[in-house]
């Protein structure tokens, strides 16, 4: 499989994602447009982020940052979180279990 290959779609408006799945874990790559909100919301899975490219504000647990190249975030089950991107960004997160609604 080579991540080239794999269709992209758009899960929210603004967030273009590829998807890989395993077991018990999703994995996306997003190319995320400049000011493209993700609402506040939480659920059962953890989260993973990690900043490829770009700025991206994000709130976790009503801590707000700004995410560059190289920041990791990990958001635990059930805490609020959201954010925006101020630029173009390119994320990638890991999720457990499985992101069903993202197949």
């Amino acid at each position: 499989m080579n991540l080239a290959n794999i269709p992209s779609k758009e899960i929210m408006p603004g967030y273009h994602g590829k998807m890989i799945h395993g077991d018990s874990l999703s994995w996306a790559f997003w190319e995320v447009e400049k000011d493209a909100p993700v609402p506040e919301h939480s659920h059962v899975h953890e989260q993973i982020m990690h900043v490829l490219e770009g700025e991206f504000e994000f709130t976790v647990g009503g801590v707000t940052q700004i995410c560059v190249p190289g920041d990791v975030v990990v958001i635990p089950s059930q805490v609020p979180h959201g954010g925006k991107a101020l630029t173009p960004c390119k994320l990638m997160d890991v999720f457990s279990p499985v992101r069903e609604e993202y197949r």
